[in-house]
């Protein structure tokens, strides 16, 4: 068995000493997009984010986002996942470690999801639980461990939380330079000074991510935070050559990555979509109808056709506008060149008639409004298409029906199951028992009676039939009981 490199001599031997990383992006990091990325600069790449149990119990999952996007152009390359449970994750790290060159432990998405499933930066205060999980890897895997983190407010505990994991076996920490409420609307401005505290403090590698929207970023990051490498996530995304220091046309970026798509299928139709929205997203303020087009193609066919649609309206606005052409207020570059996307600022509170401020923050729309004037405004467009469908749906969280929880798992209860379950344990509970449940369609008992009552008649049958041989004088044959063949 070969010797598990760690720390620099990891980084400078397998990671090839890679200070150019294309972020873990969710349905954006696929095979196609890291192998365009490499092509113009990225020295390592990062799967999607997956997640640790559904990679363990699903076969198909492994296949979809990991065994069936082998390709040896795409090394080196770390895989990703999301986990809370110790055992859960290593399992779900020995199905990977043949497949990349070290495995990271998401410790940084701030989402809503990560919320619900309580993993990514809401570990970020258990301790004793990432401890355990990256130590146990640690020592099963034949792979490093690697973890992508957020900050803490305070820059002592973030020191802190780094340290521990150092302590635990990570071999490579990338810092987000933002905490964990900075995101959306409040992303706001990642911080370099947590990032040098934490490269200071350790004697692991440190890769930087945040605020890197031009190669000049990535240089400057370097110089002040003294890292490894730097990772780019929404950069990357609106300028693949990012690491290149170059800002090619973005017909040259989309027709090369449909290429690259086409070249190595499948790749969900989903993900092409989401990746022409963001390189052509500053054309699309303003041709909207292609961008209309865009979201209700089928087909890569269609999506080509509306890339190639968007390049020829580009080129003739350079035709006939001359030096002007393509200017557009707030941008550095003409629309069809690669550039980044800068978040709008959020507006700075406001008095009100009473003199205390109003946060001028967009907050999540009150559903219970949906039922008082000015109702489709509450309302997203989903819903409003819903709506639309329906006009007597409810969306009130207050007046939706409250489901009775199944007894083994916690989810929705069958309403009339005889065990009380939902389907999954339902069905789980009937097979072991052999019974029925007509709620959930299952007939195992029934079944089970059918098969008893066929073979009994089976047997009669063969009764009857020997004792008409013996009336006739004719001997009968032994029968191999199991397979129904005549024994010699």
């Amino acid at each position: 068995m070969a010797v598990k490199l760690q720390g620099f001599e990891f980084w400078k031997t397998t990671l090839r000493g890679a200070r150019y990383v294309v972020a873990p992006m969710v349905d954006q990091s696929e095979l196609a997009w890291r192998l365009l990325s490499r092509r113009h600069g990225a020295e390592l790449c990062y799967t999607p984010m997956l997640h640790a149990q559904v990679f363990v119990r699903d076969a198909n999952y492994r296949k979809d986002n990991l065994y069936g996007e082998v390709c040896p152009e795409d090394r080196p390359l770390i895989t990703q996942f999301c986990a809370n449970d110790p055992e859960v994750f290593v399992q779900a790290c020995l199905l990977a470690q043949d497949y990349c060159d070290a495995i990271d432990l998401n410790l940084g998405c701030p989402q809503m999801i990560a919320k619900r499933g309580h993993y990514g930066v809401f570990l970020q205060d258990e301790w004793e639980l990432l401890e355990k999980m990256v130590k146990l890897a640690n020592e099963k895997i034949s792979v490093p461990i690697t973890c992508k983190i957020r900050v803490f407010n305070k820059m002592e505990e973030t020191v802190q939380y780094a340290q521990m994991l150092e302590k635990a076996g990570c071999q490579l920490l990338t810092v987000h330079g933002r905490t964990k409420d900075q995101k959306g609307p409040a992303t706001g401005i990642a911080s370099w000074g947590h990032i040098t505290a934490v490269r200071n403090a350790v004697n692991i590698p440190v890769f930087a991510n945040g605020n890197i929207q031009h190669l000049s970023d990535v240089e400057q990051c370097m110089e002040e935070t003294g890292v490894q490498g730097v990772m780019s996530a929404e950069g990357n995304l609106h300028n693949p050559a990012l690491f290149e220091g170059l800002s090619p046309p973005v017909w040259e970026m989309a027709e090369e990555y449909l290429e690259v798509v086409s070249q190595y299928p499948p790749c969900t139709l989903s993900y092409v979509r989401a990746h022409l929205f963001k390189l052509w997203h500053h054309t699309l303020q303003i041709h909207k109808d292609l961008r209309e087009e865009l979201a209700k193609v089928k087909n890569l066919q269609g999506l080509t056709e509306v890339s190639r649609q968007l390049r020829l309206r580009c080129q003739e606005e350079i035709t006939n506008g001359g030096e002007e052409a393509g200017q557009v207020v707030g941008l550095p570059f003409p629309h069809w060149i690669c550039q980044p996307y800068v978040r709008p600022v959020p507006k700075d509170p406001v008095a009100n008639s009473n003199g205390t401020e109003v946060k001028a923050v967009r907050h999540k729309r009150a559903l219970s409004l949906e039922d008082s004037d000015g109702a489709s405004d509450a309302l997203s467009k989903n819903k409003q298409k819903k709506k639309a469908r329906n006009p007597h749906k409810n969306f009130c969280p207050e007046q939706k029906p409250k489901y009775i929880k199944c007894e083994q798992c916690g989810n929705p209860k069958g309403n009339q199951c005889v065990f009380n379950l939902c389907r999954g344990c339902c069905k789980k509970k009937a097979y072991k028992e052999v019974a029925d449940c007509p709620s959930h369609g299952l007939k195992f008992k029934t079944k089970a009676e059918k098969q008893k009552s066929e073979r009994e008649e089976e047997g009669k049958s063969r009764g009857l039939q020997e004792e008409g041989g013996l009336l006739n004088g004719t001997p009968s044959t032994p029968t191999d009981p199991h397979r129904g063949q005549t024994v010699a």
